[in-house]
């Protein structure tokens, strides 16, 4: 029996509409033989929580070129307790400054991609930790 593909859903929340990295993003992460579902950009927290366990997916990811990364990261923390999402990988990128790092950290993000990070760290990054956290 085959292994079952890992599932990522990728979305921008909040009123960011610059959504080229993240469809680069997608792209990368189908090509590694994952499933991506990309529900677009100005979505909510509790649209992407809704479309994770929809979905199936055992990946959030988030991309923000804005500087309102840590009020809508903490709108999806609270989306992921309240739906119980917790086993699910949670990742951001983009425009993220390094001293912000350790605060999305905090808040449950379990992994930051800054713009320059090369696609391929984050695809084998999202690779290797995808289902540990499901099991």
């Amino acid at each position: 029996m085959a292994e079952q593909k890992t599932r990522v859903l990728l979305g921008k929340i909040g009123l960011d509409g610059h959504d080229r990295g993240i469809r680069m993003i997608a792209t990368w992460l189908s090509k590694a033989g994952m499933e991506v579902v990309y529900i677009g950009t100005h979505q909510t927290a509790e649209r992407m929580a809704r479309a994770a366990i929809e979905e199936d997916v055992d990946v959030i990811g988030l991309s923000f070129q804005g500087a309102d990364h840590i009020p809508l990261v903490r709108m999806m923390a609270d989306q992921i307790k309240a739906h119980g999402l917790q086993d699910r990988l949670l990742v951001v990128g983009g425009n993220i400054p390094r001293r912000d790092i350790s605060v999305l950290k905090q808040m449950g993000v379990d992994e930051v991609f800054p713009s320059a990070t090369p696609m391929s760290a984050s695809v084998a990054y999202i690779k290797e930790n995808a289902r540990k956290k499901r099991k």
